[in-house]
């Protein structure tokens, strides 16, 4: 049996694949490379909530490779992150930096993100052609997060870049050597912020390193985690949920007549087509039972929230953007104590740019046929690479 994530087929319609997983099983072996190995892959919604949280599932990834020739140059600070980390590293570094990500605290920059979206949308006009990724999905979160960082504006199209082959499912070669670019390039960054007064996002984390809780090396990682994780998926968030409307015309039209609905749909839209397929990587420290199939110790285990999304089990008719319903369970932005620190960011910035699109653009629909639409080629997140529109 093939891989079945590595599939050509896999990329432009995943559902089609997780349904037919899931069908024979929530939880199931399957090969994953091309050196032997195998992995449990969880596509069912219970069994995927119950392994986000089973502290047997390690995600100290570092622990895992050890003495494993793996062949992989990972700069350290990509390497050795929170997301790579069991508590309780992963619960210093987490009570360190969420207090930066609260409700509160995001809801005080909704005037910067508006006028981020209304400057990306200035001078686009009704009936122009645009490219709704390159126009609008992509700088919006890379604009947001690069100036809570303080990253110039000069560089920001540069550590795009890097980020971008950081998600490359193509060659290992190019997505090490991305990391070790962002990870110097932030080392660079926090030194630089260290020495020079300010009030920005790695200063309040190097406060909190000198109050103890952090370390520099805690900080540069860290930066690099919301650099990287703080633009991508909310890209494919944006992207997806754009496309998800433009596909459903009756919804669209419902935001457009009362855009207040947009903020109560927004679950809907994660949960339809979610910005995360595969999370990232966990393996189990001793034996354990999901979903009725026995699993080793030191077993990968590929949660899919893509897949429990679409669980018919928990949301029925789960291939039908139902705007109305009660999504609130899905796992987009993963469950437990790795939940995605700057989900409210994320849906900030997709409500506001939602908005904006739905208010000021009733004609809007796609371009081209939805057949030629050209996804990504990597299973951790999903998104296009395009998404041609008339205005």
């Amino acid at each position: 049996m093939n891989d079945p994530l590595r599939e050509p087929l896999f990329f432009q319609d995943p559902y089609s694949t997780y349904d037919r997983l899931r069908s024979a099983s929530p939880v199931q072996k399957i090969p994953a490379g091309s050196q032997g190995h195998h992995a449990y892959l969880v596509t069912g919604h219970a069994e995927a909530r119950q392994a986000f949280t089973d502290p047997r599932l390690s995600k100290d990834t570092a622990r895992f490779f050890a003495g494993r020739p793996s062949g992989r140059d990972l700069h350290p600070a990509v390497a050795r992150n929170m997301l790579a980390s069991d508590p309780p590293e992963h619960t210093r570094q987490r009570e360190a930096a969420a207090p930066l990500f609260t409700t509160g605290r995001v809801t005080h920059l909704r005037p910067y993100i508006e006028e981020v979206v209304d400057r990306l949308l200035e001078g686009w006009t009704a009936g122009a052609e645009v490219d709704l990724v390159k126009g609008l999905a992509v700088p919006l979160p890379v604009t947001v997060i690069c100036q809570l960082l303080g990253v110039p504006e000069s560089d920001r199209d540069m550590v795009s870049r890097w980020s971008n082959d950081l998600f490359d499912a193509g060659d290992p070669h190019t997505i090490d050597a991305a990391s070790h670019a962002i990870g110097e390039y932030m080392t660079d960054l926090v030194r630089a912020a260290r020495d020079t007064p300010g009030e920005g996002l790695l200063h309040s984390l190097l406060r909190r390193g000198e109050a103890g809780l952090l370390d520099q090396d805690d900080v540069t990682s860290l930066a690099v985690l919301l650099l990287v994780a703080g633009h991508e998926t909310t890209t494919h968030f944006i992207g997806n949920s754009v496309l998800a409307l433009l596909r459903h015309p009756s919804s669209l039209a419902r935001l457009q007549q009362d855009p207040g609905l947009i903020g109560r749909s927004l679950d809907e839209l994660l949960r339809y087509d979610s910005p995360v397929g595969i999370a990232t990587f966990r393996y189990s420290t001793e034996p354990l039972r999901l979903g009725g199939v026995e699993i080793p110790a030191g077993s990968a285990v590929l949660i899919a929230p893509g897949a429990a999304n679409r669980d018919p089990a928990s949301f029925a008719e789960p291939q039908r953007l139902d705007l109305d319903r009660n999504a609130g369970g899905h796992l987009a932005f993963g469950h437990g104590i790795h939940r995605c620190l700057g989900a409210p960011l994320a849906r900030e910035e997709a409500e506001i740019a939602l908005r904006a699109l739905v208010t000021r653009f009733p004609g809007l629909r796609l371009a081209i046929a939805e057949e030629q639409l050209e996804w990504r080629h990597t299973r951790l997140t999903r998104g296009l690479t395009s998404l041609p529109a008339v205005l």
